[in-house]
C-alpha cells in the first residue's frame, strides 16, 4: 500500500537529518516540498535525484489531486523548508485527506524548531502550549495573550526576527513579569556576563 512519509528536514545544519530520512527521500517516487529551491540544496548535498514538486500555502489545495495520483503509483514524501512538515506550514490538509482516503501516513522523527528551542530555553518543559505563528498585528496578539495569560504551561509560538522586539514588548505589556527569563537571558545580558567572566 502506498505511503505518505512526513520527513523532517534540517533546521540549519544539513547534517541534522536521519539516515532513514535520506534513504526514503531517495526511494520515494515524488517529494512534495514547501519550496523546491530551498529543498534542492538539501537534495543536491546528498545527491538525491527524486523529482520535486512545490507544495506551499498558495497551491496546497490545487496540488492535492496530483499528489494522490502519484500515491497510486508509489510512495510520496512531504517535506517543509526546515523542520517537521505540518507544524505551522503546509501539510495539514494533505495529511487529513490522506487519512480520509485510507493512505498510510508515516511520520519520521527528526528536527523540530519548536522542540529544539523549548528544550534549550530553560523554561519548564513538562507542560507547554504551542500557539503557531504569533499574529502580525498588535491587537490580535494582545487578545491572544490575554486569552492564555492565566494558563500554567509554558507558552511557545513562532515569530519573525523582524518583529521579535515589538512582540516581546507586547508580551511584557500583557504578561508582565512572566518574561523574567527572557530579560535575564537576552543576548545583551549574555554578552555582559561573558565579558565579566
Amino acid at each position: 500500500m502506498p505511503t505518505l512519509y512526513l520527513i523532517p528536514t534540517p533546521i540549519g545544519n544539513l547534517e541534522d537529518i536521519t539516515l532513514r530520512a535520506l534513504r526514503l527521500l531517495k526511494e520515494v517516487q515524488l517529494i512534495a516540498a514547501e519550496d523546491t529551491r530551498t529543498s534542492r540544496r538539501l537534495m543536491d548535498h546528498y545527491q538525491i535525484k527524486t523529482p520535486l514538486i512545490s507544495y506551499h500555502e498558495h497551491n496546497k489545495l490545487a496540488r492535492l489531486e496530483g499528489i494522490f495520483e502519484a500515491l497510486e503509483n508509489g510512495d510520496v514524501a512531504l517535506i517543509s523548508d526546515a523542520g517537521t512538515p505540518g507544524i505551522s506550514d503546509p501539510g495539514y490538509e494533505l495529511i487529513q485527506e490522506a487519512i480520509r482516503r485510507g493512505v498510510v501516513v508515516v511520520p519520521l522523527p527528526g528536527p523540530s524548531a519548536l522542540l529544539t528551542a523549548l528544550v534549550a530555553s530553560g523554561l519548564p518543559t513538562d507542560a507547554f502550549l504551542f500557539l503557531g505563528f504569533a499574529p502580525r498585528k498588535a491587537e490580535p496578539l494582545r487578545a491572544l495573550l490575554q486569552g492564555v495569560a492565566d494558563l500554567r504551561p509554558t507558552l511557545v509560538f513562532y515569530e519573525s526576527p523582524h518583529r521579535l522586539l515589538e512582540t516581546l514588548y507586547t508580551l511584557r505589556e500583557v504578561l508582565g513579569t512572566v518574561l523574567r527569563w527572557w530579560r535575564a537571558n537576552s543576548p545583551s545580558s549574555m554578552r555582559s556576563s561573558s565579558a565579566a567572566a
